[in-house]
């Protein structure tokens, strides 16, 4: 788990810990850790892993032994007489012990950390080995694989960057061909991590990594997994069903100007999969920790299996990962990436491989629901902000590629393209392996009020050096075509729409931003990217669901239109303004635009307080704001004699006969006396914070309506907390109240159950005490689109200019779309009918004999393998079972009939030796199987 204070190794000051106390601790200490930035392991549980089934469903699941290599049919692989052999294969992990008896290949054992010890004191690499190669008991993917086995946590589970960075150099050296990393977290600005990175994988290293156990949470990517070149897997259960602890996509690095990409790449089993114990037998753990290594053992068997080693590298081994990969019904792209490993039919893949370039996703459908959410979720219109799909590029002829010349538009007439502008940006250097294409799409003028679907394509050409070119300057190049289909509406009027700000919305990485949340003293920082599509998922499907229409902002506000809009919602910003745009926005909302802030706390003692020492780069983090940057937001609104405070409250209360909790938040310190203001009981959480005391303060305000008084001008609405519509911590939703804001704002309709409430108090003036101050000597500015250092103060940055699409010209094409945009695409030049699989029972090579009393445990109840299989076979047992005595009773039938009619005569019968049973070769043909 990313991460929890033990896994992180976390120490407070005064020598208390909170980690195995689960109720309040009343007291608040700063705390150091030896990385709070740092990867953890990415197996469930206290330390390291939860017992198996901890987020299973209330069902009862088959309780048989789940052999994850057999259930993905390896063994068909291994009577081929793949197993792995001759690819080296580095596990990332806590060490193995020297004499474990799964593992009859262990080529090297090394230790990075500052343990002098090469063994496993935890079991958590040696479980995620065993996954990959154990040879005995539970059965690793790849037995005969050269295993490398890089220490890098100490028992403590510690780690630091320097560790990685010197082991990924010797595994650079040592040529690895496959690494496992079951680990990381949420730093993906640890630049010389992610550099070694690009470097390793640009020396043909495969990495396969863990994608993070902080599901059901979008937003939750772990890095290393969250990079293009390298395979991030995410987990399921048996049942076919995502995990609910594999965290989600979108990435967000891009964001605010950009958008996220598709991750995980892929998923496979991680709920209950057995592998090797910490010293010897099985053990069942979940986890995305377990579902990397099932997806690197496969990657290892796979490379096995490719007579042309210089075919394998990573970009072409994520091609055939994800071209083979079976969907899972109902799910989406950011649960399920491209879907469930499927280790035969990547097998054909590989083996017909031709190198070329990719595209994931292989096309964008914006009515393809559920698959295609949250793209899918609302149809574009004319004035509405670009929407933004941000593919990857995966060029599988070289390390280094460029696109060539421009991608085309290429928009199909009789489907209504030319109702679509579509402009698109690209990586100037695909490297290593991959580059992004960001594509970006509106409708034009003449679509303002037509309904209908809409479709074309972009053609890009990638070119790579060939690396076994004799002619000076020769290039590879490959032609791929990105279907493009969207649904059109007439452009909603101005009160349906909402614009959300992402601009000043900042997270970790690169500064401190902590949690809105104080209770959640295990997880202090804000990394989820505060996006509609990540951590406030839920709220924008509650609009949705309302009729509204969502759009993002990710300029400033100096960049949109406000006549197109009804309300602007400003939710736990933590950026600075430009004077530009507080400016424009008065303007604004003089003319008729409306205004949400949900706030959050700010206290400089409480930000103070919740100061942490990291060791890795030996400096003490004091949060640059608080879970909202208060006297930023007082800035902005100060005009009209409104402003939050510092006061830090929180508390169980009802409103208008909601259930609601007030988690971490402000009060409001100035309001207009003419606007609508309900007080509330709460306890005063900065006091709690600061000494260790309680008390219930009465009267609070936590929420304030104003209608400026400009003719048509727009309202106002202030609440002091965000937690209740943030997925990441929301204990109680206020999606109700929300509506009601809405319902204001857009319709200057105010709720009676507001208006006429009991908790109605009269408007503050701010004079009982000062407004929050910005901490002093904060450094804010280095993270900040806004600020920038000066000798004295941080000064605002020159106003950027507003992005500027520059829209492709088209080339229409009269030609008629294809219908089905998913099963169209596939991988160029693969032909999977020319590599035939043997029609074989499910074998386990007997790698080694096992001892007296062992169990192999391979037997299957009911003859039947799990996995895909079940479904598929079960309702055509019967049909078979039927034909088959037909046959048979024919058989004797016929033998009868012989038997009758000719003299009988004794043949002498032949014994073979076992051995020569079990090495005869199979044929295609032959009806029998080989034996063991």
């Amino acid at each position: 788990d990313w991460p929890d204070c033990c896994s992180m190794n976390a120490t407070f000051v005064d020598g208390a810990s909170p980690c195995n106390d689960t109720r309040w601790v009343q007291k608040w200490q700063s705390w150091q850790s030896s990385r709070p930035l740092r990867r953890t392991s990415l197996s469930l549980g206290s330390g390291f892993w939860h017992a198996t089934g901890r987020h299973s469903s209330r069902r009862l699941l088959r309780a048989i032994p789940r052999h994850v290599a057999q259930i993905l049919q390896a063994d068909v692989l291994w009577q081929m007489g793949h197993t792995g052999s001759g690819v080296k294969v580095a596990v990332f992990d806590t060490g193995l012990s020297e004499k474990h008896p799964h593992f009859k290949n262990v080529k090297e054992r090394t230790n990075w950390t500052n343990e002098k010890t090469l063994d496993d004191g935890l079991g958590h690499g040696t479980f995620v080995a065993g996954v990959i190669a154990s040879m005995r008991e539970c059965q690793g993917f790849a037995p005969d694989s050269e295993l490398h086995i890089f220490r890098v946590f100490t028992n403590n589970q510690v780690s630091y960057t320097s560790w990685f960075l010197d082991a990924f150099n010797y595994a650079i050296l040592k040529k690895i061909d496959v690494l496992n990393l079951s680990i990381g977290g949420p730093d993906f600005m640890d630049h010389p991590f992610v550099d070694k990175v690009w470097e390793l994988t640009a020396n043909k290293v495969i990495m396969v990594s863990a994608i993070g156990n902080d599901g059901p949470l979008y937003g939750t990517l772990n890095n290393p997994a969250d990079q293009m070149d390298v395979i991030g897997v995410g987990g399921i259960d048996f049942e076919d069903n995502i995990a609910r602890f594999s965290s989600r996509g979108m990435t967000t690095w891009e964001l605010p100007g950009g958008y996220g990409r598709v991750k995980p790449d892929i998923v496979t089993y991680g709920s209950g999969v057995r592998g090797s114990g910490l010293k010897e037998g099985c053990r069942s753990l979940s986890g995305t920790s377990v579902a990397s290594p099932v997806v690197a053992g496969a990657v290892t068997l796979l490379a096995s299996t490719v007579l042309n080693r210089e075919l394998v590298n990573p970009a072409s081994m994520k091609q055939a990962l994800i071209a083979s990969a079976r969907r899972l019904p109902g799910v989406n792209m950011f649960e399920q990436g491209h879907g469930k490993l499927d280790l035969l039919r990547a097998y054909q893949i590989l083996n017909s491989y031709k190198p070329q370039a990719s595209l994931s996703p292989s096309y964008i459908d914006l009515t393809e629901c559920p698959y295609m959410w949250p793209y899918c979720s609302q149809p574009i219109y004319y004035g509405g902000m670009p929407t933004i799909v941000n593919v990857t590029i995966l060029n599988g002829m070289g390390v280094t590629g460029r696109i060539v010349d421009k991608p085309i538009w290429q928009p199909y007439l009789p489907q209504n393209g030319d109702y679509v502008d579509v402009a698109v940006s690209y990586s100037p250097v695909l490297w290593p392996w991959a580059g992004y294409l960001a594509v970006s799409i509106s409708v034009a003028k003449k679509a303002a009020s037509w309904e209908g679907i809409a479709q074309g394509h972009v053609m890009v050409t990638v070119a790579s050096p060939a690396e076994n070119d004799s002619a000076i300057g020769g290039e590879m190049t490959s032609t791929v075509k990105l279907p493009v289909k969207v649904k059109i509406v007439p452009t909603p009027p101005r009160s349906k729409r909402i614009l959300w700000d992402q601009y000043h919305n900042l997270r970790y990485p690169p500064g401190y931003f902590p949690r809105d949340n104080l209770r959640m003293k295990n997880d202090p920082l804000d990394w989820n990217g505060d996006h509609i599509h990540t951590n406030f998922r839920d709220m924008y499907q509650h609009l949705r669901s309302m009729g509204y229409f969502v759009e993002v902002l990710g300029a400033p506000i100096t960049c949109f239109d406000a006549s197109q809009y009804g309300t602007l919602l400003m939710v736990d910003s933590e950026e600075e303004y430009f004077p530009e745009e507080i400016t424009k926005l008065r303007r604004d909302i003089d003319n008729g635009l409306s205004l949400i802030i949900f706030s959050d706390w700010y206290n400089t003692s409480v930000m103070r307080k919740v100061k942490f020492y990291d060791e890795n780069t030996r400096q003490w983090w004091m949060p640059d704001t608080g879970g909202a940057n208060v006297p930023a937001l007082n800035d902005l609104i100060s005009v009209w004699g409104m402003a939050f405070s510092d006061g830090l409250y929180e508390g169980d209360f009802t409103m208008a006969d909601h259930d609601m909790y007030y988690a971490s938040g402000c009060s409001i310190a100035r309001f207009p006396e003419d606007g609508i203001v309900i007080a509330q009981t709460l306890k005063d959480q900065g006091l709690e914070v600061l000494k260790q005391e309680t008390a219930v303060v009465e009267n609070v305000p936590v929420l304030g309506l104003y209608q400026t008084p400009s003719e048509g001008g727009g309202r106002i609405a202030l609440y002091g907390d965000s937690n209740c519509i943030d997925d990441s911590h929301r204990q109680k939703d206020c999606f109700w109240l929300l509506d009601a804001l809405l319902q204001y704002t857009s319709y200057s309709m105010a709720p009676p159950s507001l208006t006429h409430s009991k908790n109605r108090v009269v408007p503050p003036t701010g004079t009982d005490r000062p407004l929050p101050q910005r901490l002093e000597g904060n450094h804010l500015y280095r993270y900040s689109k806004v600020l920038e250092a000066h000798l004295g103060d941080p000064k605002p940055r020159p106003l950027p200019a507003c992005p500027h699409l520059s829209w492709a010209k088209p080339q229409p094409l009269n030609e008629t779309a294809p219908s089905n945009l998913w099963k169209h695409q596939k991988l160029l030049s693969v032909d999977m009918d020319k590599v035939v699989l043997p029609n074989v029972r499910p074998y386990r090579p007997q790698v080694r004999p096992l001892s007296p009393g062992e169990s192999g445990a391979w037997d299957i109840p009911g003859g039947i393998m799990p996995g895909r299989y079940n479904q598929e076979v079960g309702q055509t047992i019967p049909m078979f079972a039927f034909l088959g005595a037909m046959v048979v009773l024919s058989f004797f039938v016929v033998q009868l009939t012989k038997a009758k009619s000719k003299p009988k005569r004794r043949k002498p019968r032949v014994k073979r030796p076992l051995y020569l049973q079990q090495q005869q070769p199979q044929t295609p043909h032959s009806g029998k199987n080989p034996t063991v």
